[in-house]
């Protein structure tokens, strides 16, 4: 049976709607040992029917058969295959991937053998055979063309294949070179089949077998010249019908071609130092500039979070009453101990203040945070620096990391928080570097709820639904008698902690007023009582809502004044609650009232037990938030969870959407223009590659394994584009300055 059959092969091209026949009606029959010199003149189709021969080309008509079997079926896997198992090549341009040294071409063509050091031992073998043994570290460019076509004999001997297809390997070469490559030739096809294209059959005729000369396209005379150089004769051999793989066999295939594949991308990674380091170089720019853009473009995702209603917070259920009457605290209590609430807050609101802009003020550092979220009893984790808080007016920030260059690596010595006019004592810092978290401010529960109270009396006051009226009384015991007066003082009114229960200190203008006045009477009698009530006393408070006003009877007496007022620098250290300039930025020291902490959440306290109707029970999950939210509706209650979401107001929406819009443009913008700019020059540097994989699929390298070949060069030229992404990303976390800038960094 003969190793090779063409039954009537023929091969057309089609370019550009024309038609050209390669090779037609070729019948020819190849044995092992034989050594086949092909000629004619250009274009007549030799190097096609190395083409067809070597499954580079498919043919058209007719059948190829291999050892007996028909390829007309066969597919690129199959063609991959065959050119594995039966073909090597030597060609004109020599095809030698000159990145690669002598010795890594030949292993090259050794990928079947697993084990690395037999691979090495066999390529220096067929090295020595082709004399290369001086050359084994030189690389493919700093070779000789005689060299290199050793070079290439070597690996094509490395494969083992039955068939040697050579396309003119002399043509480049000097008559001596051509003579050395010509005999080393003849000296291999001595156990193959050799079939080598040539133009000047002279070179070729002492060493040839068989001429067989194509016109055309179509063989014009096959003629044997001398007895195959087998050393015995070629036996008919029966071989099997080709039978699918199993399932196994393909498995083990599939993990070789990966394992190879690898091998294949470090050797080209490595093959050509100065191109992977620009490559290395190019990924880097561009992955770097992809990551800051991202990072600081990241905020148009917010086009996607949902307007919550309430503060988030996992089992929190929100009710009031549909009449709008303020839940009282037994029946709150007995509601949470019926459904099992595992917490009970009844003035929640500080927990929905969070998530816009509040003022705040450091003393000293002039730090503002924006959309600080409250919390209190919550598990505060380690702190940065500074203790938990105890006092109902020490609290815990947790601030970004960023927030540190403002601070200072301690707690300020005036360490007073402003958040709307109210006064807080930091005691306690924990910085943070996931920037998807906001800022928060924590206290003790009865802190949180104290704070919850102040706040509200301040924002009715501040929107005109509240007005106080400070008019303080004061007698005086003359010869003639006991004079009594009152005077109203107006405007500002500000907490400390630090004045006894009931105490009030008129700001300079007004006490100097009330002072001098008394002291005109007799300096030595001037004895004055304070009566401070709510009502239609001497504090006047009215609560003005939906154009209906209450007002509220309260009373606190047994005060005194003093001519020492308190001392109450800029930096109001002393202060829980002061009153500031917002718009000047600097502290208004002109008070006309400054009220105890004690007095003020009195206050608070009961304007909101008569009009603040909300409160928050806490579950162990959302579902069962759901579950009790159901219930109490169904009791008449007014319930929701905390994932209700609301509808924005329509011109704020087209706003922020429009904002978020220009954002996105931007992004995509530049990611296009970096991609483009990448492509651009990665696509010249894969240029380079384009041979080297033609000459690698001409191998019967199966396709699948220069494809994961080239997957890993890729990725090891984007190793050190990921170190250096992940060094400036921690370079970013740990720095507070640049961690400021890049406020939408975080790990994803």
């Amino acid at each position: 049976m003969a190793l090779l059959e063409l039954q009537g092969v023929g091969k057309i091209y089609v370019s550009d709607g024309s038609v050209t026949v390669g090779i037609r009606g070729v019948d020819l029959s190849f044995e092992r040992g034989e050594f086949v010199a092909v000629t004619g003149k250009s274009g007549s189709g030799k190097s096609t029917l190395l083409n067809v021969i070597s499954g580079m080309d498919t043919y058209e008509e007719g059948e190829l058969l291999i050892e007996g079997q028909p390829t007309s079926h066969y597919l690129q896997p199959d063609w991959e295959d065959y050119r594995r198992d039966y073909i090597s090549f030597v060609f004109q341009e020599y095809n030698i991937i000159e990145s690669y040294t002598v010795l890594e071409n030949v292993e090259l063509a050794l990928m079947h053998i697993d084990d690395r050091r037999e691979r090495r031992a066999r390529a220096l073998e067929l090295i020595e055979r082709v004399g290369l043994s001086d050359r084994i570290h030189q690389k493919g460019s700093r070779l000789s063309g005689g060299q290199k076509q050793r070079t290439v004999i070597a690996r094509a001997l490395a494969k083992d294949s039955p068939i040697i297809l050579a396309d003119e390997p002399t043509g480049n070469l000097d008559s001596a070179s051509a003579a050395e490559i010509v005999g080393l030739l003849r000296e291999v096809s001595r156990d193959r089949l050799l079939i080598m294209v040539t133009h000047s059959f002279d070179e070729v005729e002492g060493c040839a077998t068989r001429q067989i000369r194509i016109h055309d396209g179509a063989v014009v005379s096959d003629r044997r010249l001398t007895p195959s150089t087998c050393e015995s004769a070629p036996t008919e051999v029966k071989t099997a019908p080709r039978r699918a793989p199993s399932l196994r066999e393909l498995a083990e295939a599939k993990r070789r071609d990966v394992r190879n594949g690898f091998t294949l991308g470090r050797s080209i990674f490595t093959s050509r130092p100065r191109l992977s380091l620009f490559i290395c170089l190019l990924l880097i720019v561009g992955t770097l500039g992809a990551f800051l853009v991202t990072s600081i473009c990241a905020d148009v995702t917010d086009f996607l979070d949902p307007d919550y209603m309430f503060s988030r917070m996992d089992g929190r259920v929100i009710v009031a009453s549909r009449t709008g009457v303020p839940l009282g605290d037994a029946e709150l209590a007995a509601i949470a101990d019926e459904l099992g609430a595992v917490d009970l807050l009844h003035y929640d609101l500080l927990l929905d203040c969070g998530g816009y802009e509040l003022y705040t003020v450091w003393y000293g550092a002039c730090y503002y945070p924006s959309g600080l979220d409250f919390a209190f009893d919550e598990d505060w984790g380690e702190l940065s620096v500074g203790r938990y808080p105890e006092a109902k007016n020490e609290i815990v920030l947790r601030l970004p990391i960023s927030a540190k260059s403002e601070i200072g690596e301690g707690i300020p010595e005036d360490n007073l928080l402003s958040i709307e006019g109210i006064g807080f004592r930091v005691v306690g810092i924990s910085y943070y570097y996931d920037n998807t978290l906001t800022p928060r401010c924590s206290f003790t529960r009865e802190g949180f709820e104290s704070a919850s109270a102040i706040l509200a009396l301040f924002r009715s006051m501040s929107r005109g639904e509240l007005s106080v009226y400070n008019r303080f009384s004061y007698s005086v015991e003359t010869a003639g008698g006991t004079q009594s007066d009152s005077i109203n003082v107006g405007g500002y009114c500000a907490v400390s902690y630090e004045m006894p229960v009931g105490s009030i200190y008129v700001g300079d203008s007004a006490f100097l007023t009330l002072y001098q006045m008394l002291k005109e009477q007799d300096e030595d009698k001037v004895d004055f009582a304070f009566d401070l009530s709510i009502g239609y006393s001497s504090l006047d408070v009215s609560l003005v809502n939906n154009n209906a006003q209450k007002s509220f009877g309260y009373h606190i007496d047994g005060s005194r004044l003093t001519d020492q007022a308190p001392v109450l620098p800029n930096s109001s250290r002393d202060s829980f609650l002061y009153a500031q300039d917002i718009s000047t930025s600097f502290v208004y020291t002109g008070y006309d009232a400054v009220l105890s902490a004690e007095l003020a959440e009195e206050l608070a306290l009961g304007i909101l037990r008569e009009t603040y109707s909300q409160a928050s029970l806490f579950f162990e999950s959302d579902s069962r938030a759901r579950e009790v939210a159901r219930l109490l509706t169904d009791r008449g209650y007014v319930a929701v969870t905390s994932d209700v979401e609301y509808q924005p107001d329509p011109f704020e929406t087209i706003i922020s959407t429009f904002g978020l819009f220009c954002l996105a443009v931007v992004w995509v913008a530049t990611l296009m223009t970096l991609t483009f700019f990448l492509n651009l020059c990665l696509g010249r540097a894969i240029d380079a590659f384009r041979g080297d994989m033609a000459i690698m699929r001409s191998m019967g390298i199966p396709v699948r394994v220069i494809r994961v070949g080239m997957y890993v060069r890729m990725l090891l030229s984007l190793i050190p584009a990921y170190i250096t992404v992940a060094i400036a990303a921690v370079a970013i976390f740990a720095t507070p300055e640049t961690n400021a800038i890049f406020t939408y960094l975080h790990a994803w």
